[in-house]
């Protein structure tokens, strides 16, 4: 496998914010590849669904220990824990206190309200109510995609290639089911269907791959920042996937296929970590 990171290298150059660059790119057209599914694949079931963001949330979940957590403690702190869990505390609570003014990626997927959940009349300076709904998607879909840029940067942003990589093909993995579940739903709001399957490419690249270059810029200037960084986004991704997506596949009783959907990602991403690392 060592052959995957040498080829990446020759194409994307041994500079670290390039990687990072070529990293953003990669997950941001596997977004978009899931969310073009929606025009082949016309009504897929809530079964599959669950199942399929399941396995996003197990990928993720495996990922964020380890290819953030683990080397962040281990490889970028000499063994001491406290930046890397201060990170983690960090990107959960601006996740925790975005969600104040974004409504949960939960309630726009599917309709049901919570206690915690934001009020759009008071968190955001919009009277049009045809527009409301359509901006709050798109910016609680944002939200939800930006951890995973970060993470990609930061990996790559870390110099070790073999690690960037692992993590660059699990979050784009996981992409391409959570872009057709985000897809269905914005379809199923009344969004034009080809229109809101090329938006989300577009959507997710201008997030995600700015957010990947940034991370990896700030990890390869200020090295120490490095720990701290690797925490933040785990801590942001685990936010996801306990908030948000485990959750949403937890309301339709497709529970049991939802968990073996998590522990299928958990496989594969301990497999890549394993055979890139």
């Amino acid at each position: 496998m060592t052959s995957i990171a040498d080829l990446f290298v020759q194409v994307a150059g041994s500079d670290p914010v390039i990687q990072g660059l070529v990293g953003g790119i990669v997950i941001a057209t596997l977004n978009l590849f899931g969310a073009l599914l929606v025009l082949v694949w016309r009504d897929p079931s809530k079964r599959a669904l669950d199942g399929a963001l399941g396995f996003a949330a197990g990928v993720m979940l495996a990922a964020a220990f380890t290819s953030l957590i683990i080397p962040g403690i281990e490889q970028y702190a000499d063994g001491n824990p406290i930046p890397t869990l201060v990170g983690v505390a960090l990107g959960a609570l601006f996740l925790d206190r975005a969600d104040g003014l974004v409504p949960h990626a939960h309630f726009l997927l599917t309709g049901r309200t919570r206690a915690d959940e934001a009020n759009p009349s008071t968190s955001l300076p919009l009277d049009n109510e045809r527009l409301v709904p359509v901006v709050l998607f798109i910016l609680a879909i944002t939200l939800h995609n930006m951890p995973e840029g970060l993470a990609v940067g930061v990996a790559f942003g870390s110099g070790n290639v073999e690690n960037g990589i692992a993590l660059m093909l699990a979050i784009g993995i996981q992409n391409i089911p959570e872009g057709l579940a985000v897809s269905v739903a914005a379809i199923n709001a009344g969004l034009d269907r080809r229109f809101y399957a090329a938006f989300a490419g577009i959507r997710s690249g201008v997030v995600e791959i700015p957010l990947a270059v940034l991370g990896a810029l700030a990890v390869s200037v200020v090295e120490p920042l490095l720990p701290y960084a690797m925490g933040f986004a785990a801590g942001a991704m685990l936010f996801v996937i306990s908030d948000e997506i485990i959750p949403e596949t937890h309301t339709r009783g497709y529970e049991r296929i939802a968990t073996l959907g998590v522990m299928a990602g958990v496989i594969v991403m301990l497999y890549l970590d394993v055979s890139l690392g």
